[in-house]
Order: structure tokens, then sequence, then C-alpha cells
């Protein structure tokens, strides 16, 4: 295996850019580069971020005494394109103008897709991503509402899903081709997937909330409530939205999405931090139970990623529910910084091909 490359890894968030490089078969460098509130609140639209998250990333690069110079290749976190399936892509016009379009959502990361690309054109090295949000390999039963006007959306954290699967498939010894597993990424946002032969054929809609409440998002909510609570005249439309995502969950119930206070409440005796931080774990186990259906009851492993597999009482109230299914297997972290490296690395050493961004790709 090929490791003597030196690889730009950027992950815009709405806080903060992170900012890493990989070099000879390690993270040499894993920077957060944190954005006080007021500073972003200076740029009107994501797109004014642009020179401020580039300088971001410059910066971190100098301060660690690496150049662009230096560099084989940049990876950066995936942004709001287009529906497709998983896989490596090389960033693209095409991709840069979906993203632009805001068809497909705004996020600080759509802005870090075009420093990328536009850094690799200066420097003449490819500019990769993997596993968009966006990326959707659902099956035709999972689009399914309910309601004809309304299908059911993929978009959640597929660049962990993936690489928490892929690692967990190497501890069994198996291929991800062959394997059935349930990943439920738990972090500000939760997701929970199927993946079966290779492809996430059902998961819910993280990005809207959908599913599990988590620290920030509402999850699914009771239909009628729902839709009285949008005609009570009491909120507008952008205040709802914020409710379903941002102002929603932990935050809603609790006033606090951090749940190293949480559980310091629990154990002080905060009969309701416990009772709702319960209910989320009892929502999470809902979901993964849900899912044994989709694979038919063949699952090879249960896996638990994201930041909140850190959290003992989370935890341990998911394993007394969850335990019977599967073995259950931990990848704390987001993880997102290692998978874009690992990601660059398989394409350097032709273990995966790229993957083909077509603008006739439906939304």
């Amino acid at each position: 295996m090929n490791n003597d490359k030196n690889i730009l890894i950027i992950n815009p968030g709405s806080t903060s850019t992170k900012v890493g490089i990989f070099s000879d078969g390690e993270m040499k460098v894993n920077v957060s580069a944190k954005h006080a509130d007021q500073e972003i609140r200076k740029f009107a639209t994501i797109w004014d971020q642009y020179d401020y998250r580039k300088d971001a990333i410059l910066r971190v690069m100098k301060e660690s005494n690496f150049s662009m110079g230096e560099m084989d290749a940049i990876a950066c976190r995936g942004g709001n394109v287009r529906p497709l399936p998983g896989g490596i892509y090389r960033i693209c016009p095409k991709m840069i103008a979906d993203m632009k379009s805001g068809v497909y959502g705004a996020h600080p990361i759509n802005v870090g897709g075009l420093v990328a690309f536009d850094l690799g054109n200066q420097f003449n090295i490819p500019v990769l991503t993997a596993d968009p949000p966006m990326t959707d390999e659902l099956c035709p039963s999972a689009r399914y509402s309910g309601i004809p006007q309304i299908a059911r959306q993929s978009s959640f954290h597929a660049l962990n899903q993936k690489a928490t699967a892929r690692r967990i498939v190497a501890q069994l010894g198996r291929k991800y081709d062959d394997i059935s597993l349930i990943v439920a990424h738990l972090g500000g946002g939760i997701s929970v997937g199927a993946h079966k032969n290779g492809k996430i054929v059902d998961v819910n809609n993280a990005l809207d909330g959908d599913g599990a409440f988590s620290p920030e998002r509402a999850g699914s909510l009771p239909a009628g409530d729902l839709v009285k609570m949008c005609f009570s005249g009491e909120r507008s439309k952008e205040q709802m939205l914020k409710l379903l995502t941002g102002g929603g969950g932990l935050y809603a119930y609790l006033g606090t999405t951090d749940a190293v206070e949480i559980e310091k409440r629990i154990a002080g005796g905060d009969e309701q931090a416990a009772e709702v931080y319960e209910a989320m774990a009892y929502q999470v186990a809902k979901e993964i139970g849900a899912l044994t259906t989709v694979l038919e009851g063949t699952i090879d492993a249960i896996a638990l990623t994201g930041s909140l597999v850190h959290s003992k009482v989370l935890l341990d109230s998911l394993l007394k529910k969850i335990s019977f299914i599967a073995p259950v297997l931990l990848n704390p972290g987001e993880n997102e910084m290692e998978a874009l490296a690992d990601a660059a690395m398989r394409y350097f050493n032709k273990e995966e091909e790229l993957s083909v961004y077509r603008q006739e790709l439906s939304a």
C-alpha cells in the first residue's frame, strides 16, 4: 500500500472549519479553527464566507509548516448536491453549480467545496469528496411516504456511516458487499441506516430531523399535531423549521445539547433530564429495531458511532434494548477527517474507482 502522499482535508461546519493534513500514512494535523458567532453573523450568505474560510484553511497550513505546493490531493467533505450513490467523486464544475443553486440546501460545506475546487485548479492537484450527505441508495419501498406528493429522502451522515461500516466489516473479516449491518450515528443529529450488500437501503432523513429526536432535532412528529401547530398562527415558517432542526430534541426539553451537562444533571437527581435522555435512547432503539425488518432479521452486527457513544448513560440504556438483536460494536466519534483521508488513499492505491457525478441524476 502506497502511503507517501500528502492530503489536505477540509471540513467546514457552522461554527468552525476543520483542517487536517494526512501525510505518510498518519494524520499529522487535525485542527478545528473556531469561528466566533459575531464573526459568522457578519456574512449575509454562506458564499460571502469564501475568503474568510479560505484564509482560515491557509492559516492552519502555514502554522503547521505545510504549503499547498506539498499537497498531492485535497479531500473535502461533500456538499449539498444531487442525490447520488455512495462513492469517491472528483469535485467538478457540475457539483459546484448544484451547490451554488441552493436547490439541495445551504451549508458552509458548500463554500468549502468551492475553496477546495479553486485551490485544486490553482495547484493542479485532484480535489475529491466521498459519500456526501445526499448519498442515496434507498430501496424503492423506502421512498414511499403515504402521500404521493411527498417522497422520503436520503440525507444523513453518510460519510461516517460508510466509514464505520468499513471498519466494522474489517473487524469481522468480511466484505462490505456481502454483509448486513445497522449503523447508528449518534451526534447533534441522529441517523440510523440499514446497510445491505454494500448499500444503505433505508435511513431516516436526519437533515430535516426525522427519526429519533436528537440533541438539537425534533425527530419524527405526530403529523396531525404538527399540521395544527403550523397553522395556529403562533409561529412563522422559519420558526417552525427552527423547531425541527436546531431548536428541537434535547434542547427544546432541557435547554442544552450538551450530553456531559445532562449527565451531570441526571447524577444530581434531575428526574426530568433522566426521563428525556431515556426517551431519546428509547427512540433510537425503536429506529434500530424497525430496520431489523428491512434486513429481514439477518443482522451481522449493529454499529454505534458519533460523539454520543461516549455517553455512558445513553450507551447503557441502548445496550439493554438492542443487544439481543446482534453483536453491538462501538466506533465513537464523528471520524469524518479520517474517513476523507481514507477515501483519498483508496483512490491513490486504486482500491476504488472514481464515481461519475452526472448532471442528469434525478433530484
